[in-house]
């Protein structure tokens, strides 16, 4: 059985791109990402040869843009937690 894959995100460059993986990869996708060889060879990151594609089985495209659009409206943006996390450096600064 072939899975077709689809382009659901081109990032701008391989941190980026894993950066996406990992989080689509914890809601559950299957993820799977491409870049020209030039590119990866020569270690670019920037222009179309640093580009690399984020591709998901045709099967997940309706969610995997739909948490696409959600980082992009910032639900997933945590400030609570940024300060959480400086409420607790602080006070162990403080002790």
């Amino acid at each position: 059985m072939t899975i077709k894959l689809v382009n659901v995100y081109s990032a701008a460059g391989l941190l980026e791109a894993d950066m996406l993986k990992a989080f689509l990869e914890a809601q559950g996708l299957q993820v799977f990402l491409s870049q020209e060889s030039v590119g990866r060879t020569l270690g670019l990151s920037a222009g179309i040869l640093g580009m690399v594609d984020v591709l998901v089985p045709e099967s997940q495209v309706v969610d995997a843009q739909t948490l696409l659009a959600q980082i992009k409206s910032g639900e997933f943006d945590y400030s609570e937690f940024d300060d959480d996390i400086n409420n607790s450096l602080n006070q162990n600064f403080d002790d």
